[in-house]
């Protein structure tokens, strides 16, 4: 009823203001108040049918955009990008936070090894598929040559990502711990790593081919400096908010959200990447001086939500469904590519890592997912190249959708079979009733 009744509320303001013939229509104000209700309601029902909030952010900006529900108008949905920057530091950031080089030392050899022979095998099987199929493809059949490899390469590096915010939630949701939720997480993790790393290089393979960069000797001190230059920036942000962790630990929401506009604003003169620099400073909160307490986990459930909802529904909104249409076959296709590259790699990678049992052979079962950082950088590559880039970005945003429905639910139903759903309470649970039992001796 809720729901009903802020939508309801919303159409009427703005239908008043158009008929009213006001110029400008309704403002930033309202997009954002009612895209805050309303997606955070969506996602709520999402919930109760067990499944990702995030699907049903993306699925409300699409129903309410102009394309369909025409609620919010254009301009609006155009307001509702105000965050994207701070929102794709904030992902990553959170991706930093989840990878402890402590907790996954035991097994990072293994977990390298596999990881890294099945990212390769995809990459190199997507960027192939897509150069041979890219005359066919509705993005930029024109290309030919260098530039249709670094687009071909670029493509695949989005396609083959992953989603390790999806991925955290459902193994918290399904409250489970094993073998199988640390393998699943630290491939997820590790990959994306890899992904946000590699997406650089190609973006600016793309920017030399299409020559929207600079060229010449300078690009590869330039694409140097970017890398290296995002990681030394992102490290000292992080050594700076880990201190302030330790030895202050108030209003740690604000400083996190103040943090995350820093990574995605400040760089920009010194031409820093924000993905990097975040994740960067993720990593260094974590593993170098990592916070004492839950201040941080509670900061970033408070902080992330509003940006993530804004993030999502904008996301949703501002996709234009013709561009959906024309690539709905497409994006099934290179789903089930996806899916059963995931599967073959997988299976090849744990046996070249030599690691064997219930874990690996379910583990490409929890790499479906895509979210997140994969949204992030399709909003990247529609802002960078806004001639063909919105329609590798609907095609990015349609997978991600069908990702976020079904992925979910396969990770659940692996969990399940592995036996790991619910331990996490188990293992608590033993914990406390350890000292008890000791406490004869």
């Amino acid at each position: 009823m809720a729901l009903v009744i802020i939508l309801a509320t919303t159409a009427a303001v703005t239908s008043v203001a158009a008929t009213a013939g006001r110029a400008g229509g309704p403002g930033t104000a309202l997009a954002i108040g009612f895209a805050l209700i309303a997606a955070s309601l969506t996602g709520e029902l999402f919930e109760r049918f067990r499944l990702p909030r995030i699907s049903g952010y993306l699925l409300f900006g699409v129903a309410c955009g102009p394309s369909v529900g025409a609620i919010l108008t254009p301009a609006m949905a155009r307001d509702l990008q105000v965050v994207n920057g701070v929102a794709i530091a904030l992902i990553a950031f959170i991706a930093g936070l989840e990878i402890n080089f402590t907790r996954l030392r035991p097994q990072l050899r293994a977990m390298l090894t596999m990881g890294g022979v099945m990212l390769g095998l995809m990459w190199v099987t997507l960027t192939l598929l897509f150069f041979l199929a890219w005359p066919w493809l509705p993005i930029l059949p024109a290309a030919t040559g260098l530039a249709r490899l670094a687009l071909a390469s670029l493509a695949a590096t989005v396609v083959a990502s992953f989603s390790p915010t999806v991925t955290i939630a459902v193994i918290a949701e399904s409250r489970a711990r094993g073998p199988l939720c640390e393998l699943v997480l630290a491939l997820v993790v590790l990959a994306d790593l890899a992904l946000v790393l590699l997406f650089t290089v190609s973006i600016e393979s793309v920017r030399m081919a299409l020559g929207t960069s600079g060229g010449g000797p300078g690009v590869l001190s330039g694409l140097a400096w970017e890398i290296f230059g995002s990681f030394a920036f992102g490290a000292i942000v992080g050594a700076l908010m880990a201190l302030y962790l330790r030895y202050v630990g108030r209003e740690v929401t604000v400083v996190l959200l103040g943090v995350s506009v820093l990574l995605s604003q400040a760089g920009a003169g010194w031409h820093f990447e924000p993905l990097l620099a975040a994740l960067a400073a993720g990593l260094v909160v974590e593993n170098i001086a990592p916070p004492e307490g839950d201040g941080l986990r509670v900061a970033v459930e408070r902080g992330a939500l509003p940006i993530l909802v804004l993030f999502f529904a904008a996301a949703g909104a501002n996709l234009e469904m013709r561009a959906l249409t024309e690539v709905g076959v497409l994006a099934v296709l290179a789903a089930a590519v996806r899916a059963a590259l995931i599967w073959v790699t997988a299976a090849v990678g744990a046996r070249t890592a030599g690691v064997t049992g219930t874990a690996p052979s379910l583990a490409w079962m929890g790499l479906i997912s895509q979210a997140g950082v994969t949204l992030g950088l399709g909003v990247i590559i529609a802002q960078e190249f806004p001639d063909w880039g919105p329609r590798l970005y609907a095609l990015i945003v349609a997978m991600n959708a069908m990702h976020a429905v079904i992925g979910p639910i396969v990770l659940r139903a692996a969990l399940s079979r592995a036996g790991e759903v619910g331990r996490m309470d188990l293992h608590e649970h033993a914990e406390r009733r350890t000292p008890n039992a000791e406490a004869p001796a």
